[in-house]
């Protein structure tokens, strides 16, 4: 974490995760890094996500549609006056197979804040159990939306949890 304030008339911090999985680093990497496996797991419990361009390379974009399929969240989303479904981009910074992935992703979906990026950086270290999963995570505007971009990334590895436990066992390609 660092103690860094976001921006001014914020507290936040960085949001930093880690998990271990039962996986190889080339098994996680894949997850992280193709149309399948992304749409596999990137979207928090309630949505569903769509891939419609992924350039893996610094540069280059990961665009995707997010949509609310869920009444909690859609009920939120009318609530916010948000659309169920949202585009989201991201702009890959780093891209190191299968060890690193950092992108910057455009927050502009938000009612009343202007457009503005924030930086992701994952790690993916091979550990005698697996391979350890750290991401940490710029803050975004204001606390309130920093704990749900926290809550939202929690929930996403969770789910990246529960697509590597559906695999077969057997770590392979590290």
């Amino acid at each position: 974490m660092t103690d860094q304030p976001a921006s001014p008339g914020t507290t936040s911090t960085k949001v930093r995760i880690e998990r271990v999985y039962p996986a190889s680093a080339n098994e996680v990497w894949d997850l992280w890094s193709t149309k399948e496996g992304i749409e596999s797991w990137w979207a928090p419990d309630g949505f569903r996500v769509e891939v419609r361009t992924l350039e893996l390379r610094p540069g280059g974009e990961l665009i995707y549609a997010m949509t609310a399929t869920a009444p909690e969240q859609v009920e939120f989303m009318n609530g916010a006056g948000m659309p169920l479904t949202t585009e989201s981009r991201k702009t890959f910074t780093e891209i190191v197979p299968p060890k690193r992935i950092a992108y910057k992703s455009l927050a502009d979906f938000i009612p009343g804040v202007a457009p503005y990026e924030f930086l992701t950086v994952v790690d993916l270290n091979s550990t005698g159990d697996g391979v350890r999963v750290v991401m940490t995570v710029d803050p975004m505007h204001d606390d309130v939306w920093t704990q749900r971009l926290a809550t939202g990334r929690e929930n996403e590895l969770a789910n990246l949890a529960k697509v590597i436990d559906r695999k077969p066992s057997g770590r392979r390609g590290q």
